[in-house]
């Protein structure tokens, strides 16, 4: 029996391996039927109309960073792009190529780019910011604002169709961190409601270069902040200080999995993925020598998305595979002891439906 998904997130790694498993899927299958939904596609294509810049979001692989949750934005409509630490760089073979192929063709459709450039960090306590960056906010601060200078160089430093703005995120608190172009930065959480009924005004001066079009659109999402931060602090939630990793995911198309510490997400984007692989593997290792979560099992989980039936999807069974016989051979080569431990699972999963469909021979 599959567990229900309200477990909160030390519970669920504490779950024997295959209940964790079984979580896992069933998570994914809520998270589909949700998104497949009548109202919420009608949703989703509302809010297209109302607000037609595409946004894309580049973040950390910390499932805290749940953008659409924390923005009150329909689940669809911000485009996430995670590594870990939120580390990217143009010069990435098949991450610029995305990033291009995905401009163009919100350019082709006559609509502008938003993209979100996320670090994150926590002002309670240091071990709860981006390990990633080692804890070090600054730093990662500063990897954000390198990208920044890299979209500028590939897309145009004057933003008139994409426009890529620095945003921290505060996790205590959810909440968004605007950086200006004239150095001024703006803490969603220090406003009052008189500050979110200025706030065209406010965003004008933050982004003085920014197309009008794009700031009527990156309004809604800062009010949605607003108003997430005051719910978050009529709430009473634990702050998962400690790692409890268990899973390494590797691929695209977790959307589904927004929860602290369950998983290592590992995006398909850098030129190397050994190291980051290894790295993660070494985390699920030590998590379960200090008895921070069982030591039955952990999980290899790679997901391929698809557009289009046939070719396209055959391709990404293919990329699937791929993934999970990598990672599986980097973990049985560095980590031995581990890879007796280890669960492989291999997915498809279809952007249009957030479909996704278990592979055969999961077990690499």
């Amino acid at each position: 029996m599959a567990q229900p998904t309200e477990l909160d997130s030390s519970a669920i790694s504490q779950l024997p391996i295959n209940e964790r498993i079984e979580w896992l899927v069933a998570r994914e299958r809520q998270f589909a039927a949700s998104y497949q939904s009548a109202e919420a596609y009608l949703a989703r294509n509302l809010y297209h109309a109302k607000h037609p810049t595409a946004v894309l979001a580049l973040k950390c692989m910390d499932g805290r960073l749940n953008l659409a949750l924390a923005t009150n934005t329909p689940v669809g409509i911000i485009e996430p792009f995670r590594s870990i630490g939120g580390r990217f760089d143009l010069g990435w073979p098949y991450f610029g190529e995305v990033m291009s192929v995905e401009v163009q063709q919100m350019t082709r459709q006559g609509r502008r780019t938003l993209i979100l450039i996320n670090y994150h960090y926590s002002k309670g306590d240091r071990s709860r910011g981006c390990a990633g960056w080692n804890y070090d906010t600054d730093a990662s601060r500063a990897g954000a604002q390198l990208l920044k200078r890299q979209l500028d160089e590939m897309f145009g430093a004057h933003h008139q169709t994409v426009y890529p703005l620095v945003c921290g995120f505060e996790t205590d608190d959810d909440a968004l961190i605007l950086h200006g172009q004239n150095n001024e930065v703006l803490d969603m959480s220090s406003l009052d409601s008189e500050d979110l009924e200025s706030m065209p005004a406010i965003l004008a001066r933050l982004y003085p270069d920014m197309p009008h079009m794009i700031q009527q659109d990156l309004l809604p999402i800062v009010q949605g902040n607003f108003h997430h931060i005051e719910k978050v602090r009529r709430m009473t939630r634990t702050l998962d200080i400690v790692h409890h990793e268990w899973m390494i995911a590797l691929g695209r198309g977790f959307s589904w999995l927004h929860m602290a510490n369950q998983a290592l997400i590992i995006g398909p984007w850098g030129p190397e993925l050994a190291p980051p692989i290894h790295t993660a593997a070494a985390i699920v290792q030590s998590n379960m020598k200090d008895k921070r979560i069982p030591d039955d099992g952990m999980v290899l989980f790679s997901v391929a998305p698809y557009v289009e039936l046939g070719i396209d999807r055959a391709r990404a069974e293919q990329k699937a595979r791929f993934l999970s016989r990598f990672g599986a051979e980097i973990i049985r080569a560095d980590f031995p002891d581990l890879s007796k431990k280890l669960h492989i699972r291999s997915a498809v999963l279809s952007w249009p439906t957030m479909q996704m469909d278990l592979l055969e021979n999961g077990q690499a």
